[in-house]
């Protein structure tokens, strides 16, 4: 590119090896894609799928997060979120599923911080109360759940930290668990008398519920279906 000199040249100065560098710097970051709308989707994208599966519904739910790649192969590659999909054989929830997908999606392609959607989602308390998973860890619903997972697959990007127990606490949390179940063993077993396959009960919250003359009834406190 020639550029035509109008005025007339009283002096020059050549720029030092750190100046240019730092003019290479300068350039190089605005070159830099940073994640906003019109950020195109590739033919591609990599991602996760998570299943989800609670004792309100008889059928899972499957949350699948792409990721989109920044800046692929330089210094300042980055991988973000660009898109979700929730897919289910129960049609009961289709319309706020549609929603949420849109809204997650529409949040993620807008760029900046999406890590506050973790914490909006996990707050979400179904009115007919929530359900344990498996090990004991409760969900006050199943938008809740979904954000759990949502922050698992941000933490495996490294958008967000695991919170880490101290060495030293750990040990005390394993000594005192150790405890507890010793003395508790034995007292548990010998309440804990339902089916193994009984479900969760939504009025008293006991894995009590099985079905009996063609209706879930709960064994702990007789709630019914039926009536």
């Amino acid at each position: 590119m020639t550029k035509k000199i109008e005025q007339k040249i009283v002096g020059y100065k050549v720029a030092t090896e750190e100046q240019t560098k730092e003019a290479s710097a300068r350039v190089a970051e605005s070159n830099i894609i940073q994640m906003h709308e019109k950020v195109s989707r590739p033919e591609a994208l990599a991602g996760s799928t998570y299943k989800i599966k609670t004792p309100m519904s008889d059928h899972a739910l499957y949350l699948t997060i792409n990721d989109i790649i920044l800046n692929e192969g330089t210094d300042h590659e980055l991988r973000r979120p660009f898109e979700v999909f929730i897919n289910s054989k129960n049609m009961d929830h289709f319309q706020w599923i549609v929603a949420l997908t849109r809204v997650l999606s529409a949040v993620f392609r807008k760029g900046g911080d999406c890590t506050f959607l973790v914490e909006e989602l996990k707050a979400v308390f179904d009115p007919q109360g929530g359900y344990f998973k498996p090990g004991g860890k409760f969900m006050p619903s199943l938008v809740a759940e979904i954000g759990w997972a949502i922050e698992d697959h941000l933490q495996k990007i490294g958008l967000l930290k695991k919170t880490e127990i101290p060495e030293h606490q750990q040990k005390i949390m394993d000594e005192k668990r150790a405890q507890f179940e010793g003395a508790a063993t034995a007292p548990a077993a010998e309440a804990n008398d339902f089916p193994p396959t009984a479900e969760l009960c939504k009025k008293c919250s006991v894995k009590a519920t099985i079905l009996m003359d063609g209706c879930m009834t709960c064994l702990n406190c007789g709630d019914s279906k039926c009536g």
